[in-house]
């Protein structure tokens, strides 16, 4: 059997890489008597690469070669990817693929077209990178109930977190530093915006509960309002800020999804995860809460997985693996707004504090004062007590006299 690869960036290279060096076990571990890499698509030359000789650019070289049962798609977007990976599945040539944009807005489609033409569509790499999740969860986990999901799952704005929260960073000198580092892109906004970790837990609850969940209906906030103020104030509460992204069941065959920053104790697993590392918390009925860990992107971590997956294809040549979700339906992801939840909120008072602290007991009974060194005079903090969201934010907009600087949820993780 035959393998080509579309996109010889950073992760199809990797894939390439690994594929060499690792031949003899990866076509040990495929169960076939041969598990070659034939083409490498890419529109750039690559004269001086070992694998010069495999370069093709067109596209239909691949589609038409009989020899080619698997194709591995790095290029990421969904402009061609959608198109080259659909045409292959119809061409019944199994798919992997580390895209999550292409597997969170199309991934019901791409798996639904496998099943009718009796290939794979699989994509581990596309959540976590190296670190094992969409087996254990469709497989390790299948006998569980999965009640909820929450991770880490971006590794940028952990760095940058964990440098305003060990070292006292602005967010803004964090941010360089990662950008500096080669954690950030130049244009970082699909990673501090929310935008990276919204497309994974997409994938992980449409998995989790069975229906395709779509970014749209996913409420997505970055850590780009987050300050040193907050941190602190994190601190004070007896935890950390986290950019969490999750989703669980409610009531009535629905669930929630959520991307946004979050207090997680001091005492949670979750908490003492650090710089680029991720870790994806699944919350089973049987097993109670498993923490999956490890380095979340990068090329040869990324490559593993997307090898592991080749394998899993080459496998399953004469039987389908049997891997997928039904579609969407209307109001399937509710309003975030009418979760019950517990907010940290950040004020500047306008007036006597006294005062407005009366209104604000009276309103939110059992609310918690924060603390933190060096606080501008008129600026103070508190937990609010455990209702649907947005009553909290209704009875806050009541108070007079106060500016809201920030918000951000209690977990439980």
């Amino acid at each position: 059997m035959k393998v080509a690869i579309m996109g010889f960036g950073v992760v199809g290279s990797g894939v390439a890489e690994l594929f060499a060096k690792n031949h003899n076990r990866i076509v040990s571990n495929s169960t076939q008597s041969e598990l070659e890499l034939k083409y490498i698509l890419d529109i750039r030359d690559f004269p001086d690469s070992p694998f010069a000789h495999m370069m093709i650019k067109d596209f239909n070289i691949i589609l038409d070669d009989p020899e080619v049962g698997i194709v591995v798609e790095t290029m990421g977007g969904l402009k061609p990817a959608y198109d080259f990976v659909s045409a292959c599945l119809k061409a019944k040539k199994s798919v992997v693929t580390s895209n999550k944009e292409l597997v969170a807005e199309k991934g019901y489609e791409l798996l639904t077209l496998a099943e009718e033409n009796g290939v794979n569509f699989l994509f581990e790499a596309s959540v976590g990178g190296g670190i094992p999740i969409i087996r254990p969860i469709s497989q390790c986990l299948a006998a569980n109930e999965i009640a909820e999901i929450a991770g880490i799952l971006n590794g940028t704005t952990n760095f940058i977190l964990t440098k305003m929260i060990n070292e006292g960073m602005s967010f803004a000198d964090a941010l360089k530093l990662a950008q500096q580092y080669g954690y950030a892109e130049s244009n970082p906004a699909a990673d501090i915006e929310g935008t990276d970790a919204c497309r994974k837990i997409c994938i992980l609850a449409s998995l989790s509960f069975g229906r395709h969940v779509y970014p749209d209906e996913v409420y997505t906030e970055g850590i780009t309002k987050l300050t040193s103020a907050d941190v602190e104030y994190a601190k004070n509460w007896g935890g950390v800020v986290k950019l969490i992204a999750r989703a669980g069941r409610v009531d009535n065959g629905k669930i929630f999804a959520m991307v946004s920053p979050a207090f997680v104790k001091e005492s949670s697993q979750l908490a003492s995860v650090d710089d680029v590392f991720n870790a994806i918390l699944v919350r089973g009925d049987a097993t109670g809460d498993v923490v999956f860990y490890g380095r979340g992107a990068g090329k040869m971590p990324t490559a593993s997985a997307v090898v592991a997956d080749v394998i899993d294809c080459a496998k399953h040549t004469a039987k389908k693996k049997l891997f997928g979700w039904d579609d969407s339906q209307k109001d399937y992801v509710v309003d975030y707004r009418t979760l019950t939840v517990s907010l940290y909120v950040r004020v500047s008072a306008v007036g006597k504090t006294a005062e407005i602290k009366k209104q604000l007991e009276a309103k939110l009974p059992g609310i918690k004062y924060l603390v933190r060194n060096a606080a501008p005079e008129n600026e103070f903090a508190f937990v609010t007590p455990e209702m649907p969201e947005k009553d909290i934010k209704e009875k806050l907009s009541e108070v007079e006299g106060i500016s809201i600087l920030g918000t951000i949820r209690i977990t439980d993780y």
